[in-house]
């Protein structure tokens, strides 16, 4: 179908305002994914951008007007009131700013807040030019990323203490992504990941992050680590490549040494120099800004010595002043589709990053995260990073972490970061033109360092083999082959071994009734089952019962220990039923929950089958 420019052009005007002002939600949904479809069918010549605002507004709409909107229908009290949220689930996806603020914020918070906010500023300063290096673009999307991404994560979030900015372990997925899609599918992906996010956070999905066991966050991150610490090689050594750096670790590596006789002593001096005063800043003065000042000293030197190593204006060009304007990425429906598997590996490690830095800032701080409401926040803040042409945002453990050290009263903290970052690139941004390149390798060496998790790996390497095989595999591909593949098989090996576990903890004991009960029938045998009865089980525990019931005529069935049962287990148990049955064996199932009685009764578990009793005495007093 063709459309014409004006009726398209309209047509996206109308259903951006429609988005905005509906006064229905389900208007503002049809009437936005109707304007979002005018706009992928449109040429490029013709797109505004008008359907980036509605985006955004539509967000915002989502967090801060829709979802206590359903609170405090479903309350008896005023709205935003904590009684009338507290026992509804939609309560988790109200902002903590809002939460806060209204306890009562004076000048003496304010003034926590900003001396906090600023020591941030000087940590995320550096960190995010040198992140978005890393990853394959422009310094100064770093900083987009971190001025929108970080506002609005502090605005909506759902921690108290949250820093959003780009991350360290968003390295390797942006740099790939950039290097096979460009930088437009990489805003695109950015977008898809933001809204991938929020629809996880409106769905409860937050509350199940946290079961990511122990040794795959350990072996991601240690494995991102090591492909971080690897691609700061070249930068480290000053070395020159004949041709583009290749991705992949074993490849990069022979690359880096084919190339080793052009290794640059200045870049060389100038990274061990800025190694040198992060680390002993960081053991004389902990309580200096040790990046900042490594970056600063390299830069000076480098400026007033004439040192001949690249620069950030070298390589990039001038940063330009300010922030730019709000925009879609160029987008179809076939590039809609090339990106998802992106996306969602942007989304996964997004939520998990943000909500393990959540964790962090509850125990160096005060009060407990909203994990719901911190993924709706995350996914605004992804897309407004995108639609300003920023990279992908995450809460950042170790800007979180200093956020609460520094004395952070509130998420003001965090947004007065972001425009203390914004102060910089408005009056300022020219000056980071001077920061050697070398530099910011040397510092995102000693990130990866701090990553890596040392003591954490080799604990789990000593300690269960289970343990110790998840950590590997997780490690391994994530390394060697894709981060996504390594945490999807950590994972299912770490279900597969607590499956393993669980089933081992399921017991079948075989008792005769007590001689002192009244009627005792010695052909009446009683199996009590304890644990979950699930499928992992349900083989096991057959077994078990089928040699129990060789010989006895009344065969009682204990659940009393049993807290549930899956359908697995409830098919289980009644096909043993059948089998007794044609033996001439009455099957008698005693102590069952109601919950459990639930399943069992839907997998045929009734009469004539099975006959239920309360106890194994009232099987015996029946007969």
């Amino acid at each position: 179908m063709v459309y014409a420019p004006q009726s398209c052009e309209r047509a996206r005007l109308a259903g951006c305002a429609w988005v905005g002002f509906a006064p229905r939600w389900s208007a503002r949904v049809v009437f936005g994914s109707a304007a979002m479809a005018l706009y992928v069918h449109s040429g490029p010549s013709h797109r505004c951008h008008a359907p980036g605002f509605a985006l955004l507004w539509c967000a915002f709409r989502v967090v801060l007007v829709v979802a206590p909107e359903r609170c405090v229908r479903y309350a008896n009290v005023g709205p935003w009131h904590p009684e009338s949220m507290s026992n509804h689930r939609l309560a988790q996806l109200l902002p903590k700013s809002v939460s806060l603020l209204r306890q009562g914020y004076g000048l003496p918070q304010l003034r926590a807040d900003a001396v906090a906010g600023l020591t941030v500023a000087i940590v995320a300063l550096p960190l995010s030019l040198a992140i978005a290096m890393a990853s394959g673009v422009s310094p100064i999307r770093g900083l987009y990323a971190a001025i929108i991404g970080g506002f609005l994560v502090s605005l909506l979030g759902g921690s108290r203490h949250q820093i959003g900015g780009p991350a360290g372990a968003f390295i390797v997925l942006v740099a790939g992504t950039v290097a096979a899609h460009g930088l437009d599918g990489l805003l695109l992906a950015t977008l898809m990941s933001g809204v991938l996010l929020m629809l996880a956070g409106l769905l409860g999905l937050g509350t199940y992050i946290r079961y990511i066991p122990y040794p795959v966050t350990i072996g991601f991150t240690a494995g991102i680590a090591l492909i971080i610490l690897a691609r700061q090689l070249k930068d480290l050594f000053g070395l020159q490549l004949d041709g583009p750096e290749p991705g992949a670790l074993w490849p990069k590596l022979q690359a880096l040494l084919a190339a080793a006789p052009t290794v640059n002593g200045a870049a060389v001096a100038v990274a061990a120099g800025s190694v040198l005063v992060i680390l002993g800043v960081k053991r004389w003065r902990p309580g200096w800004p040790n990046l900042l000042l490594a970056v600063v000293a390299a830069s000076v030197a480098v400026a007033v010595l004439e040192v001949p190593v690249e620069t950030i204006s070298s390589r990039f060009g001038a940063l330009p002043q300010g922030l730019p304007g709000i925009g879609l990425p160029a987008m179809s429906w076939a590039r809609i589709r090339e990106l998802a598997p992106v996306a969602v590996a942007f989304a996964l490690l997004g939520s998990i990053e943000s909500l393990l830095s959540a964790v962090v800032a509850d125990s160096l701080g005060s009060g407990r995260h909203r994990p719901n409401g911190e993924l709706l926040a995350q996914g605004v803040a992804n897309i407004g990073s995108a639609l300003c042409g920023g990279i992908c945002v995450t809460g950042t453990i170790a800007r979180t972490a200093t956020n609460v050290r520094a004395g952070a009263h509130s998420p003001v903290a965090g947004m007065l970061h972001a425009l203390f970052l914004l102060a910089f690139v408005v009056l300022a941004a020219p000056l980071a033109g001077y920061i050697p390149i070398a530099a910011l390798a040397g510092l995102l060496a000693t990130v990866a360092w701090g990553m890596a998790e040392r003591h954490a790996v080799a604990s789990l390497l000593k300690g269960a083999r289970a343990d110790a095989v998840v950590l590997l595999a997780t490690l391994l591909l994530t390394v060697f082959e894709d981060l996504t593949l390594g945490i999807l098989v950590g994972f299912s090996l770490s279900a597969l071994l607590f499956l393993h576990r669980m089933s081992a903890t399921v017991a079948v004991h075989a008792e005769p009734l007590p001689d002192a009960e009244p009627g005792a029938d010695p052909d009446v045998v009683v199996s009590r089952v304890e644990g979950a009865f699930f499928f992992g089980a349900a083989a096991g525990v057959g077994t078990a019962l089928e040699k129990i019931a060789e010989r006895p005529r009344a065969h009682v069935i204990d659940l009393a220990a049993v807290p549930w049962v899956d359908s697995t287990a409830a098919a289980a148990l009644a096909d043993y039923a059948r089998r007794a049955g044609r033996r001439g064996v009455a099957v008698w199932i005693t102590g069952v929950r109601e919950d459990v009685r639930r399943v069992l009764v839907n997998q045929g578990l009734a009469s004539p089958l099975v006959q239920y009793a309360a106890t194994p005495q009232d099987v015996v007093a029946s007969r």
